[in-house]
């Protein structure tokens, strides 16, 4: 009896033995397959990326101009300044000195006196250029705070005006505020035609970049400062806004990319570059625009070109500007000059070779002051149609929290006590947009016609003889 027990045992135990081997060899047997899909997925990653260039990503962009780019390499040297100990004694200036004033600098922090809550910066007033600049240095290597800063997020963490930003940029930038909120106001008051323009370098252009759009949303904060007046240079940008807000303030804030830089291509440091070739891979364009949680580059995107695919050396430097909707850096580029990419230095110097030529090109056609006048009229309206088109695009793509142009006003010149930083319910377009209308016509009328005596309209003396 005993015995036959034990082999009825024995008997049930072994198929179930035998099952747990089966299915083990079969896992066994299919991860070579697993690891071939994936090295395949990788290679085909690999393989897109070497035949990817960054100047792909911007070539049907349209050629920026000096007048725009202008303050681009001025303000790419007033970020380097802020490295220096004392600017009287500079240790470091690039070739021409870094355009400063020492007795015009209002202020200067050092991560001492933020406590390590902001990237150092200072706070400089041009004269020259009419100009109260606050400039916040890049990623310090050797600092935890930065990378404290630079990874104090997630995706979804923190919403702000309809979109996501980077909480700890956010914070950065809030810190900022607070502490210059009054010096700030009363350089504003003091000099009312005088843009206020925010800048920085990497991480301190993520800090500008959020500083700039809590500023538009609290002008009162700064004696009701006009959004018009407010803008933004985000050198090297790093990825801080959703795609609606990067879309939205295209019209105040601008983003510089020298070729391909390599923190504008990466959501986040470190990036585990295997997880993101199979996400590339496996996951279309159309699906990641529309996860509005997803981080982009900020406002009008400028884009150095100075490298050609399948061609050594470097060539003389062409800017292309756009207010882009997909395509926005979406690509790694596998590149041995990403890191140089980045290097606020290189910036500098390649946006003034790139402004140089610009320049030349400008004398060599000796354009008249009155047509160069009309030009930068011309620019003006040109940029605000393309951030139109661009509003209306991120439509048509379904982009998360993207609106018609049409319901909120951030388009025409705001008046005097008007915030353009409305609700999206609300509309400024109405009567105001109208009323502009009217002005002008009547500007045409005055400017066409005069009155005689008797009160009745005829053509101005000038324009009988053409």
């Amino acid at each position: 009896m005993f015995s036959s027990t034990s082999n009825f045992e024995a008997i049930t135990v072994k198929p179930r033995m035998g099952f747990d081997l089966q299915a083990s060899m079969s896992i066994v047997c299919g991860l070579p397959l697993l690891e071939c899909v994936y090295c395949l997925a990788c290679a085909r990653w690999a393989w897109k990326r070497c035949l990817h260039t960054a100047g792909h990503d911007s070539e049907t962009w349209g050629l920026a101009t000096a007048e725009e780019f202008e303050p681009v390499p001025r303000l790419c040297r007033y970020i380097l300044s802020v490295y220096e100990d004392d600017l009287r004694h500079p240790l470091w200036e690039p070739s021409g000195g870094y355009g400063i004033n020492p007795d015009l600098l209002v202020l200067k922090k050092t991560y001492e006196d933020t406590k390590g809550k902001a990237p150092p910066y200072i706070l400089y007033l041009d004269h020259d250029h009419s100009d109260i600049v606050l400039a916040i240095r890049g990623l310090n290597l050797a600092k935890e705070s930065d990378y404290a800063l630079l990874l104090d997020n997630k995706l979804g963490k923190k919403k702000f005006d309809g979109g996501y930003v980077h909480n700890g940029l956010l914070k950065a930038a809030e810190c900022v505020l607070d502490a210059e909120c009054e010096v700030l106001k009363q350089l504003v008051e003091d000099y009312p035609n005088y843009t206020l323009t925010f800048t920085g370098h990497s991480l301190g252009s993520g800090v500008a970049t959020l500083l700039t759009m809590v500023v538009v949303q609290n002008q009162d904060k700064l004696g009701n400062i006009e959004r018009k007046r407010v803008r933004c240079y985000a050198i090297a940008p790093a990825r801080c806004i959703s795609l609606n807000l990067a879309v939205r303030y295209a019209d105040v804030i601008n983003s510089v990319v020298l070729q391909a830089n390599v923190l504008s291509l990466l959501n986040s440091l470190p990036c585990l570059l295997c997880l993101r070739c199979m996400r590339d891979t496996c996951i279309p364009e159309e699906k990641m625009l529309k996860d509005p949680r997803r981080l982009y580059a900020p406002g009008r995107l400028y884009h150095i070109v100075e490298r050609k695919p399948c061609r050594m050396g470097r060539y003389p430097p062409v800017v292309r500007t756009a207010v882009p909707v997909d395509g926005r850096f979406e690509h790694i580029v596998l590149s041995c000059n990403a890191t140089s990419d980045h290097a606020i230095i290189w910036i500098e110097r390649e946006a003034q070779r790139a402004l140089d030529l610009m320049l030349e090109k400008y004398q060599t056609m000796e354009i008249p002051a009155k047509q160069r006048m009309e030009r930068q009229e011309t620019l003006a309206r040109e940029h605000t149609e393309e951030y139109k088109a661009a509003l209306q695009r991120a439509v048509t793509l379904s982009v998360p929290h993207a609106y018609n142009p049409s319901q909120y006003g951030t388009f025409d010149a705001p008046e005097e006590g008007e915030h353009s930083d409305r609700s999206v319910g609300e509309s400024s377009t109405g009567s105001s947009q109208k009323t502009k209308k009217i002005e002008s016509w009547e500007e045409i009328i005055e400017h066409l016609f005069d009155k005689d005596e008797s009160g009745h309209i005829m053509p101005k003396k000038s324009h009988r003889e053409d």
